[in-house]
Parts: structure tokens; sequence; C-alpha cells
């Protein structure tokens, strides 16, 4: 299982410096949406030179223009980027060749997609190298859209990362289900002390 935390900040240098207080329990840090809106490719390159050695991600959220986004983004050293679901299924190949020609992957999102099962059982063969299983972030914070899971793990072989409103009294829910990779964001961003609360999931990942 892998420990994905999410930056959506909008300073940079609080991102780095949270991001230098819990290195050693993470797995992949996510450039956040908002840090990409504000920032661009500086927030990756910022990322990169901070911790060459740990993997990014980019939650690009590509609906349109595949190739040329990709393109873009992966002329950095970002190991994922994020395409939607529910976009035009020539966009979500353009995207996954063009990642695989600079050695990067793509993540689904299948947050805005109509039939999450068969987005899931689509996945593989439109190149996608893992799923993305999470509520939108306005949502409200119940877990309902678990009850999907079986929906999704049911028709593809490939890892999913699974993003919630994950707390300390959630996370337990969410390992149950078994996922691939796990992705907390201001649980660990926004609390007083990072170190502590990204010690915590990963001992409860990890069974530590």
């Amino acid at each position: 299982m892998k420990f994905q935390v999410s930056f959506d900040l909008t300073d940079l240098d609080k991102a780095l410096d949270v991001a230098h207080k819990i290195e050693k329990y993470v797995d992949i840090f996510e450039i956040g949406t908002i840090m990409l809106f504000k920032y661009g490719i500086e927030a990756i390159n910022a990322f990169n030179k901070a911790f060459p050695e740990k993997t990014l991600l980019a939650d690009t959220k590509i609906i349109d223009r595949g190739k040329d986004i990709t393109n873009l983004i992966t002329s950095t050293a970002i190991t994922w980027i994020t395409v939607m679901a529910g976009t035009n299924k020539d966009v979500i190949h353009s995207a996954t060749t063009t990642a695989h020609n600079h050695k990067s992957k793509v993540m689904l999102d299948l947050l805005d997609t109509e039939s999450i099962g068969q987005s899931a059982m689509d996945a593989k063969n439109q190149g996608i190298d893992a799923l993305l299983f999470h509520k939108s972030h306005d949502a409200n914070s119940s877990l309902e859209f678990l009850d999907h899971w079986d929906m999704v793990r049911g028709n593809t072989d490939l890892p999913i990362f699974v993003s919630a409103t994950i707390t300390r009294e959630t996370i337990d829910q969410i390992l149950e289900l078994k996922p691939d990779g796990i992705i907390i964001g201001k649980s660990i961003t926004d609390a007083d002390n990072p170190a502590v609360e990204a010690e915590f999931y990963y001992n409860k990942i990890f069974q530590k």
C-alpha cells in the first residue's frame, strides 16, 4: 500500500515546510489542483528540487487537450498525472500515450464518471495505470460513496487509491477496503503538528 499526501495549499513555502517534516513517512507527494492553479510548473519544480528522490503526482484533472497538457506537465520530473474518467475517450488515450512516452503514469479520477463500474472496466485498455476513487471535496463528509467500492474493485485489477475525508476516526473504515493507496490531505497539512499526524497514519497503514 502507498501513502500519499495531498498539498492543496495556496502557500508553496508552507507546503514545502510541511513536506520536509513528514517526508520520511510518505511515499508520494501530490501537488494539488489549487497549488497548480496558483503556481503551475513552478510548484512541481520546487518539490522536485527539494525532494529529488520522492515520487510526485500532479493533480491535473485533465478533461481536454490531453496531449498538450500532458506534454507540458511531463516535461518536469513528475511521475503521475490525473485524468478525469468522464471526459472523452480520445482525451484519455492521448494523455496516457503521451505520458507513457515520457515514462510517466496516469491515474484515472472516477469522480465525474456516469458509470463507475464501466470506467473501472475500461481503464486498463485505455492505458491507465491506477484509479482514484473518492468524492468531491465540496461534498459532505460522509463515507457513503464507499458503498460503490465493489463496483470499482470488482471490475479492475489496476491499483486503486482512495481519498476521502480521512481522519483518525475514519482511517480504519478506509483500511478495511484494502486499497492500494491512501491519500490524505488537510488532516496532515493543516495539523498543528504535521509530523505527529503523518506518523499516526503511517503506523495505521503499515500496522507498525
